[in-house]
């Protein structure tokens, strides 16, 4: 029989990559979680994590354990429940895009906590999306709906986005009327080998042989060079429309796009009561930024 203790520190490494991760969440030590690992290892007489260059990743054996330790922290939590221990308490980590996350989730941590939960939440707001189907995230928001079948997906939002410039930049160099005129404009987007989702492709929808002239895998980044004044971007309006000074918005009848945000889980998680507490909040928080998410 294999050491819980051992499989709880292997889940740790799947998830986080790293022992230095691994033994943060763990609260361990890197050398212990390499030693917990190695006798696991040993046990199963096969090799389950292969080093690269960005950290640990699953062979096909650690990926068959993967899920199977799962499943096994699942029916630990539902034991602990039966037993009286706190079904609320534990951690749920949200993956989303970086603008959803600082815009619209990290303003609503107060009211999460203000409903008082016995749970620690953990908002991954960066380029790329981690998954919630091999349980790296409790909860995931994603710009497309995930295909597998152990997750559980729900539509969370659609929201807006729109051509916006600052004063300076449309000073120096003029308004475009048309999405054409673009073409003769310095344009900010996203480096193109390095997009992680499809749907972020914005400039080919507005007019052919658009390309950025500035370019960056963050779109906190590409706001912020737009307000120093640098050239035109399109941004979800519910980080365009906050920023002070304000941005203007260009061609705003004849350039709108509009992409969902959906909300995923896996099916033997999502009923847990920490995961429907935060699940819960978040649906609020949309709902309370809806005229924000999708402006007239």
């Amino acid at each position: 029989m294999h050491s819980w203790d051992d499989l709880r520190v292997f889940l740790a490494v799947a998830r986080h990559k790293t022992f230095q991760d691994a033994s943060e969440a763990t609260r361990s030590d890197p050398t212990t979680i390499a030693r917990r690992v190695e006798r696991l290892e040993a046990d199963l007489k096969c090799t389950l994590l292969t080093r690269g260059p960005r950290g640990h990743t699953l062979t096909t054996m650690g990926k068959s354990l993967l899920e199977a330790a799962s499943r096994m922290e699942l029916v630990n939590e539902e034991i602990a429940g039966k037993l009286g221990a706190a079904t609320t308490a534990g951690r749920v980590r949200i993956s989303t895009s970086e603008g959803f996350g600082t815009a619209i989730l990290s303003p609503a941590v107060p009211d999460l906590i203000a409903q008082r939960p016995v749970v620690e939440v953990e908002i991954v707001a960066n380029p790329g999306f981690l998954s919630a189907a091999i349980r790296e995230v409790d909860l995931a928001i994603t710009l497309a709906a995930p295909q597998d079948k152990r997750l559980a997906v729900e539509r969370l939002t659609d929201y807006r986005l729109g051509l916006y410039a600052a004063h300076s930049y449309l000073h120096m160099r003029g308004t475009p009327t048309k999405p054409e005129d673009l073409r003769h404009h310095t344009l900010i987007g996203y480096i193109d080998d390095l997009l992680y989702a499809n749907e972020l492709r914005y400039l080919d929808e507005i007019a052919s042989d658009l390309k950025p002239a500035v370019s960056s895998s963050s779109i906190r980044s590409q706001l912020e060079m737009v307000r120093a004044g640098a050239g035109i971007a399109v941004l979800p309006c519910f980080m365009a429309e906050t920023v002070e000074p304000g941005l203007t918005r260009l061609l705003e009848r004849s350039v709108v796009i509009t992409r969902t945000f959906w909300m995923s889980a896996r099916r033997d998680l999502q009923q847990t009561v920490r995961v429907r507490r935060v699940r819960k909040w978040v649906q609020q928080t949309v709902t309370k930024q809806r005229k924000l998410l999708l402006p007239a």
